[in-house]
């Protein structure tokens, strides 16, 4: 049986002081739930305060993004040896960065390999955009994406996958649970034929784009789906610990 996941990505939001609120607000709450894990990634700068605060916690942190380079002349990135001291998982080829920054999914390869290099586990971001998902390609970009990810990486449980559709994302427009779930159905059918089936039924795949605790229901219900990337709600203490607790409350009457 798989572990349900929530993981929040609090994007380029908070201070150091406005994020250690934010943990004080739901980190006893958080820390009850049973059954699932739960992580939270806020900026870089925030890694080590927020680090110190889960220390005796079951919370888990994670970290936005990384360079796939150990050291170097890279002004402004962060290596996975800086990361590894401080965090469990790490976001890699999120939509924003493929879009806004330019990552290439060779780049995205590099990185996750560098994340299992040392020890990190990757929350690997693939997902079509809004024309892609209109012109009925969603297959095609979400295998290019997941393919080339995984190029060359040995079959590991310590991956995590998030299928984000880009034209859901920060909209406030959500997949509906049967589209989400039959697009992970067809990401844990690639894995297979990348690696082999045991390894694909036993890699957490999430949903993520506009998830709120109004429709997590929705998408946790689907046995292929693992939990949710969550972005905005998760910045609002009592709406991640409601995604928190209904997928906690899904997963356990469905297993």
């Amino acid at each position: 049986m798989r572990i349900p996941l929530i993981a929040g990505n609090w994007k380029m939001n908070t201070t150091v002081a406005e994020a250690e609120r934010l943990v004080l607000e739901m980190l006893e709450r958080l820390d009850n739930i049973q059954g699932i894990e739960k992580v939270i990634c806020p900026p870089f700068l925030s890694l080590v305060a927020i680090n110190m605060m889960l220390q005796s916690s079951s919370v888990k942190l994670g970290a936005q993004n990384m360079h796939f380079e150990a050291k170097g002349a890279y002004t402004g990135e962060i290596s996975p040896l800086m990361l590894k001291e401080l965090c469990e998982f790490v976001i890699l080829g999120h939509s924003e960065r493929r879009w806004y920054f330019g990552e290439t999914d060779e780049i995205v390869n590099k990185k996750v390999n560098a994340a299992l290099t040392n020890k990190l586990k990757p929350i690997l971001c693939v997902g079509e955009r809004l024309e892609e998902n209109e012109s009925g390609r969603t297959k095609e970009v979400v295998e290019r994406q997941v393919t080339a990810a995984l190029r060359g990486i040995e079959p590991t449980r310590d991956l995590v996958i998030a299928y984000e559709p880009v034209w859901a994302i920060g909209t406030g427009k959500a997949a509906s649970g049967k589209e989400a779930a039959a697009t992970i159905r067809f990401i844990r059918e690639i894995l297979a034929k990348l690696w082999n089936k045991r390894v694909a039924d036993e890699i957490r795949i999430l949903y993520g784009g506009s998830v709120t605790a109004a429709n997590i229901r929705e998408f946790v219900s689907y046995p292929e789906i693992d939990g949710a990337l969550v972005g905005g709600a998760s910045l609002k203490a009592e709406e991640f610990v409601s995604i928190v607790e209904q997928t906690a409350d899904i997963k356990r009457r469905t297993k």
